[in-house]
C-alpha cells in the first residue's frame, strides 16, 4: 500500500543549499523541507471540514516555517526572535508537536485513510530531490526526523564557543555543556522511536524506496551521534573536574569510541554520495578517530601507572597510537569542513582542546623515557586492546503522543450522522 514519486536530482529545484554552514560542533545533514498538500481533497469526503481544516492549518504552518528556515538553520547563529517572542526552532519544534497528535489519528485503529494522503518532503542527503509516498507513516517518519534535526542544530548552537564577559578566549559554558547533553538524549529518543516504532509500520516495498536520509541505517547513525556527542561533553567535563579519576576518563573516552565505530558501521554501505550525504560520511569519520585518540590515550597513562616493564611497554604503543590517531583526526577534521557545503571548525574547547595539548606532549615524554628505560624488545609496536565498556548513555524514552481527542469526536459524529441516516432510511 502507499504510492511512491522520487523526483530526479535537481529538476525542480527545490533543494536549496547553502555554499557555507560557518562553525559546526554538531553535524546537521540539511533539513527535509515538507511541500504543500490538500487535506481537502483526499479527505474531504471522509472527514468532518473542521478535522480536514485543522490538519490543513497544522501542517501549511510548519511548511511555512520549514520552507522561510530550512535553508539557513544550519549556519551558525544564535536563537532568532520571531514575532511570537520565542526562536525559530522552538517554535518550529511546537508546530511539530502540535501537529503529530493530530496526524496519528490517520491511523487510529488501523484506517484506511493512512493511505489517503500523498505525503511530498524535499530531501537533502538522496540522490533524488524528493519523494512523495501515499502513506502516513512516511510523515509520521519524516515528522521524526526534523524533530532530531532541529534538536541537533539547537545542540550546535549551544556548543559553539563564545566570547566571555571577561574578554578571555571564546568558550562554552558548563550550563550550555549540561543543557546540549539533554538535548541530544531527546534527539536519540525521537530517532530510536523511529527506528523502533514507526519504521516496522511500513511495507517492505516502501521501505526499500525510502530516502537514504530516512534510511534505517541513517537513523541509526544519527541516534549513535547524538549519544556519541553527549558522551563527548561528558568527557569534556570530567577533564575540567578535579574529581574524576583517570579511569572514568578512560571509560567515557572508550564509550565515545563504541558510538561513533557503531555510527560508521551503520552507514559505510549506504549511498551517501552527494554534498550533505557525503559530508555526514566524512563527519562521522572524523569523530570517530577522534574518539580513538582520546581512549588511546587515557588508556596509556593508565598503563604507565604499572610497575613492570610490559605495562611500561604497552602504555608507549597506546600513546604513540593515540599521537597517530590525532595527527589522522585533524587530516579528517580538515576533509570534512573542505566538502561542500563549505564548514569552519570552532575555536577549541572542551575534550580536544585539553588533548591538542596533552597528547603530543606526553607522548612524547613517555616515549622517550621508556625508550631510555628499556630495550626496543621490550616497547610493543601495535597498540594495546582497548578496554570493553558498555554504554552507560542512552536515548530518551521517546513514545508518539496519543491520538488528539478530535478524533474521538470525529467517530461520534460519523457514529450520529450514521444513526440518523439509518432512521431516515426506514422511514
Amino acid at each position: 500500500m502507499g504510492c511512491l514519486v522520487s523526483t530526479p536530482k535537481d529538476t525542480v529545484g527545490n533543494r536549496r543549499r547553502p555554499a557555507n554552514i560557518g562553525e559546526v560542533s554538531v553535524y546537521v545533514p540539511g533539513l527535509r523541507i515538507p511541500k504543500p498538500v490538500d487535506f481537502s481533497q483526499s479527505l474531504g469526503d471522509h472527514l468532518s471540514k473542521s478535522l480536514v481544516e485543522r490538519l490543513s492549518a497544522l501542517r501549511t504552518r510548519i511548511v511555512v516555517m520549514a520552507g522561510q528556515e530550512g535553508p539557513t538553520i544550519t549556519r551558525t547563529r544564535r536563537k532568532t526572535a520571531t514575532q511570537h517572542g520565542g526562536s525559530t526552532l522552538a517554535d518550529l519544534q511546537q508546530a511539530l508537536e502540535d501537529y503529530l497528535p493530530v496526524l496519528l489519528g490517520l491511523m487510529k485503529d488501523g484506517s484506511q485513510l493512512q493511505h489517503k494522503v500523498q505525503f511530498v518532503w524535499v530531501n537533502q542527503e538522496d540522490d533524488a530531490e524528493e519523494t512523495a509516498m501515499s502513506n502516513a507513516w512516511y510523515e509520521v517518519l519524516s515528522i521524526l526526523h526534523l524533530m532530531a534535526m532541529l534538536s541537533f542544530s539547537q545542540a550546535n548552537l549551544l556548543l559553539l564557543p563564545r566570547t566571555s564577559a571577561d574578554g578571555y578566549q571564546p568558550k562554552v559554558t558548563e550550563e550550555s555543556r549540561r543543557a546540549s547533553i539533554d538535548i541530544f538524549i531527546k534527539a536519540a529518543g525521537y530517532l530510536d522511536c523511529a527506528v523502533r516504532h514507526v519504521h516496522p509500520q511500513l511495507p517492505t516495498e516502501l521501505k526499500r524506496n525510502l530516502p537514504v536520509d530516512l534510511a534505517e541505517g541513517v537513523l541509526r547513525a544519527l541516534c549513535l551521534q547524538a549519544l556519541g556527542q553527549g558522551v563527548d561533553i561528558q568527557l569534556g567535563m570530567a577533564i575540567d573536574s578535579t574529581k574524576a579519576t583517570l579511569a572514568v576518563k578512560r571509560r567515557l573516552a572508550c564509550e565515545m569510541v563504541k558510538y561513533w565505530q557503531q555510527a560508521q558501521d551503520n552507514i559505510m554501505n549506504l549511498p551517501l554520495l552527494n554534498g550533505w550525504g557525503e559530508k555526514h560520511r566524512l563527519f562521522v569519520k572524523w569523530k570517530y578517530v577522534e574518539a580513538k585518540a582520546a581512549a588511546y590515550y587515557y588508556h596509556g597513562l593508565i598503563l604507565d601507572e604499572g610497575n613492570t616493564e610490559k605495562f611500561h611497554g604497552m602504555a608507549v604503543a597506546a600513546l604513540q597510537a593515540a599521537d597517530e590517531y590525532f595527527k589522522e583526526s585533524k587530516k579528517a577534521c580538515d576533509a570534512f569542513h573542505a566538502a561542500p557545503p563549505l564548514s569552519r571548525n570552532p575555536p577549541l574547547w572542551g575534550t580536544m582542546k585539553y588533548l591538542s595539548e596533552k597528547i603530543p606532549k606526553d607522548t612524547s615524554s613517555k616515549v622517550r623515557i621508556n625508550r631510555d628505560l628499556y630495550s626496543h624488545e621490550k616497547i610493543m609496536e601495535t597498540a594495546p586492546t582497548l578496554p570493553d565498556f558498555a554504554l552507560a548513555l542512552k536515548p530518551d524514552e521517546y513514545q508518539l503522543p496519543p491520538v488528539d481527542p478530535s478524533w474521538n469526536m470525529e467517530h461520534m459524529n460519523k457514529g450520529q450522522t450514521g444513526s440518523n441516516q439509518l432512521r431516515n432510511d426506514r422511514r
